[in-house]
């Protein structure tokens, strides 16, 4: 057995690593098997283009990372997609995150209002006074916990607007800043008494946050609370386990709200103990610190230039040969690159045994009566 992510193979816990799947032979047939080490903090790219498994491959590292000790799987799933991970006891969140967890600053940004303009530096500054009023009451940044033994007071939507009607600003300004507020509520994401994200790495039971059907925006919102509130839930000390954030279609997440908090994970979260999966068939509209970041890529087939490209990114001089040369053509294959054993490999991801729900309909399997 041959484990990627850990120098040492000769003494690996079976326990701290996840089966991927095997070495594939020069004439296609299974070779040794392939583990994941789960030790470790890591930070990983999955690459496909649409069908090659790269949705499929997230699923078989969820599934072992629920059996794994230790840690805490979190998977991020746009696509509603990952319902089959119940199978393996997995949860399903609709998720809601407190208000107080997007930093003043994103507010406007979060909902469409230029910071700069009137109506951009009214909210940044009311939702700062009525997180600042709730911390000063007791209540941490997020309403976390209580300071100095006083009730915790997080920040809401309606405490947005009491601070709001206070502002001493006109009144077309105001109201500009009610409309957008009304908007950011009508996603059903915010919650002041929603559960704090360290309760998705409570246990070892892998959550899914299914965000099919909820406006790209205000997932890109989510994905901020949560990332960064693992990332300070482990150097806060707030959980024990180690945090496995797994993010399907990531490159919807970068470059927008979400941007900052992703890429802390990346440059930064190895260190609390925080690993980062993103996934995506366009490789090309990830930062390049996506690649240059992560400690072991995962390839299946991509035929897009860009995309290729930002796959070069990753080639390094321990690696013999031109990386898109050697990209896999078969469903399920992928070429693993494994910088903490400075290799590349060719694996075949094994089968998963929690129902995988990405697949296309076939108009041939409907039944007209």
């Amino acid at each position: 057995m041959s484990v990627l992510g850990r120098e040492n193979n000769s003494d690996a816990d079976e326990s701290l690593t996840v089966r991927l799947g095997s070495f594939l032979a020069r004439d296609g047939s299974d070779g040794a098997a392939v583990d994941l080490d789960v030790d470790s903090p890591h930070a990983a790219v999955v690459f496909g283009k649409r069908g090659t498994g790269k949705s499929y491959t997230l699923g078989v590292l969820a599934e072992g990372l629920a059996d794994s000790r230790g840690v805490s799987p979190v998977v991020v799933d746009p696509m509603g997609v990952f319902g089959g991970l119940t199978a393996a006891g997995g949860r399903i969140v609709e998720p809601t995150v407190r208000p107080g967890s997007i930093p003043a600053a994103v507010w406007p940004d979060l909902v469409g209002l230029d910071p700069t303009s009137g109506a951009g530096s009214l909210l940044w500054r009311t939702v700062a006074d009525a997180v600042d009023d709730g911390k000063g009451r007791g209540g941490k940044v997020d309403g976390d916990t209580a300071a100095g033994g006083k009730p915790s007071v997080p920040a809401s939507i309606d405490s947005f607007r009491r601070f709001l009607s206070e502002a001493d600003a006109p009144d077309s300004t105001r109201r500009t800043v009610r409309n957008h507020l009304r908007l950011a509520e009508s996603w059903g994401i915010f919650d002041a008494d929603a559960p704090s994200v360290s309760s998705f790495a409570a246990d070892g039971t892998p959550t899914v946050l299914d965000l099919a059907g909820v406006p790209e925006t205000a997932s890109a919102g989510v994905v901020r609370a949560v990332a960064r509130g693992l990332y300070d839930a482990r150097v806060d000390g707030d959980v024990d386990r180690l945090p496995w954030l797994l993010v399907d279609e990531a490159h919807a997440f970068f470059g927008g709200v979400a941007d900052p908090a992703l890429r802390t994970l990346l440059t930064r979260g190895r260190s609390p103990g925080v690993s980062f999966v993103c996934a995506t068939q366009r490789p090309g509209a990830l930062p390049s610190v996506a690649v240059s970041q992560s400690d072991l890529l995962v390839t299946h087939r991509l035929t897009a230039e860009p995309d290729v490209e930002r796959l070069a990114e990753a080639e390094a001089t321990y690696l013999a040969g031109d990386l898109a040369s050697r990209l896999p053509t078969g469903t399920g294959e992928a070429l693993v690159v494994d910088d903490a054993t400075e290799t590349a490999h060719t694996v075949r991801v094994r089968r998963r045994r929690t129902p995988h729900e990405g697949g296309s309909p076939s108009a041939s399997e409907v039944t007209i009566d």
